[in-house]
């Protein structure tokens, strides 16, 4: 692999990386003869690119990290000098989906080459010098297309698996592949034959693996192929004690001491040799008695609720007991289990309204085939009436939900009952809904009396002439202008000759039917927004000045 020179500066590298990520992207732009040093065009982590260096500072700046996750594409052509792809060299692309070395002095590509481009879709190889290549880079990608045209393979076993890829193919799909034999004749990839090559297959000897828990257990895997295959065993979190030989065929794995966490895991053996791998799986099935890992005090929710967590493998039956007796559970009283998580259950024992007659110990006894286990918890919901305290009121709230039960195990003396979800309406509480029916009830009624006061209390018989037409004046508007007419104006605003004046009694139109002075004359008085005429008393006026005069 050739290094290309470093130029002086961090800043014009940068500069020359992302416009190197920036024209991978963009269809028909490429890296042509021009030795560019971005590593895009080298593939190498000693170019001059120093902005994608992995080691440099500038790798960790976010632009140019957002730009790596985001590049798709890359199109690398005329690179005589680009030899091979070698451990993680692409890796930090991480985002890259279609990859094309063509025309190029391509050779070798590591095995590792596209570990952590798990996005690769696409990946042209053509025009290069790969006499072979192994499969391992390209197994775990979920590749379209792998185009290999125009390479000078050797026939041999390592490029078997392009024969079983291109198999898989339509007719039409297919490439026109070639490879050199012994003989230097240049022969179709589709008619090679090579003696003692052939895909690899692996046989479990049990594909039903069942064991108590504390026994040991020793699993077989038969595989064939040629050349022979490597075997491996593939026990991701198993937690018990296990040892394999591979070396022997059949090759064995032993686990001793067997665990209960085990239980539900997957064991695999793989089988791989150049041409390829096959796998074979089987599930461990760990038996065990039962074991009541958490139960606590009720808690108040929708019912109260008992919690408890039970693990046992075979589904261990549940029972409960209220004072040591057998607790046969009903509508009211029944067990709920919430969650299943293989071989653990997570429920409650769900209680509806109880009382102080409720009150005591609760035990639980979880058993299945191979063993029991109990524990106790005492309850106390209320106290007993007229001792002065009230119920209980945990702020604490039990967080499982209330759904259908999948293991519902809730026995007798003999028999297992399977719970159901139970919703008593008739227990609601209906003392709210009574009270809130009945305030309802007394503001419609109030507002109604309202809107029959407000109806008929505007109408009464005093009335003033406006227009020709007597219109009525509400009780509470005379009120209220009599108020005002006492406040501000005094006895002279009821009785007054100004046909101006500004009392509220004294609002009369001044269109064509306003009172006038023949109605009534000066001596008239306002009394309910009308100018009616008053009549002297003659005797009133009679007193003569010589009787009002003082003795002299």
């Amino acid at each position: 692999m050739v290094s290309w020179r470093r130029r002086p500066g961090p800043g014009l590298a940068r500069l020359w990386g992302l416009c190197c990520l920036v024209l991978g992207c963009w269809p028909g732009v490429f890296c042509s003869s021009m030795q560019l040093s971005c590593p895009l065009c080298s593939i190498s982590y000693s170019s001059a690119c120093t902005a994608l260096e992995p080691g440099g500072e500038s790798w960790k700046d976010p632009l140019t990290y957002f730009f790596l996750f985001w590049f798709f594409n890359s199109y690398i052509a005329n690179q005589p000098n680009l030899e091979s792809i070698n451990d993680n060299e692409v890796g930090f692309y991480v985002g890259l989906k279609n990859l094309t070395v063509v025309d190029s002095g391509l050779r070798f590509v590591s095995r590792h080459a596209f570990v952590k481009n798990v996005n690769l879709q696409y990946i042209n190889l053509s025009r290069n010098k790969l006499s072979s290549l192994s499969k391992k880079p390209f197994r775990h990608l979920g590749l379209s297309d792998l185009i290999l045209v125009d390479n000078p393979f050797k026939c041999s076993c390592e490029i078997m698996w392009i024969k079983k890829f291109q198999e898989t193919k339509f007719y039409t799909e297919t490439q026109d592949l070639y490879c050199i034999d012994d003989n230097n004749k240049r022969t179709s990839l589709l008619d090679m034959k090579v003696p003692n090559c052939d895909l690899p297959s692996a046989n479990l000897s049990n594909y039903n693996i069942t064991v108590v828990e504390g026994k040991s257990i020793t699993l077989y895997c038969d595989t064939t192929g040629g050349p022979p295959p490597n075997v491996s065993w593939v026990v991701t979190n198993l937690v018990s004690n296990h040892e394999s030989d591979t070396n022997k065929n059949p090759a064995s794995l032993t686990i001793k001491n067997v665990s209960s966490m085990d239980s539900g895991l997957e064991i695999s053996c793989v089988a791989e040799n150049i041409v390829g791998e096959d796998q074979a799986s089987a599930e461990l099935t760990v038996f065990f008695a039962p074991n009541i890992t958490f139960i606590e005090s009720p808690t108040p929710d929708h019912h109260w609720c008992i919690p408890f967590t039970v693990k046992g493998n075979p589904k261990p039956t549940l029972q409960w007991f209220y004072e040591g007796a057998v607790l046969n559970e009903s509508e009211y009283i029944c067990t709920k289990i919430h969650v299943i998580n293989q071989s653990e259950y997570h429920g409650c024992l769900q209680l509806d309204n109880p009382t102080h007659l409720n009150n005591g110990a609760y035990t639980l006894l979880a058993k299945n085939d191979y063993g029991e286990d109990e524990k106790r918890v005492d309850a106390h919901f209320m106290s007993v009436p007229g001792d002065g305290s009230g119920p209980i009121l945990d702020p604490d709230v039990y967080e499982y939900e209330t759904t259908p039960n999948d293991l519902g195990d809730a026995t007798n003396n003999s028999n297992q009952i399977t719970s159901t979800d139970v919703s008593n309406k008739e227990n609601e509480d209906s003392i709210t809904v009574y009270v809130v029916v009945g305030i309802a009830a007394l503001v419609c009624t109030g507002l109604v009396i309202t809107l029959i006061i407000l109806k008929f209390g505007r109408h009464s018989k005093f009335g003033m002439k406006v227009h020709g037409e007597v219109k009525g004046v509400g009780l509470v508007d005379q009120i209220w202008l009599s108020l005002q007419d006492c406040d501000n104006e005094g006895p002279s605003s009821v009785i007054s000759n100004d046909d101006d004046s500004a009392s509220p009694l004294h609002h009369i139109s001044n269109g064509s039917n306003t009172p006038s002075s023949s109605e009534g004359g000066p001596d008239a008085v306002i009394i309910g927004m009308t100018k009616i005429p008053v009549i002297e008393n003659p005797q009133y006026f009679g007193i003569t000045n010589s009787q009002l005069k003082p003795d002299t």
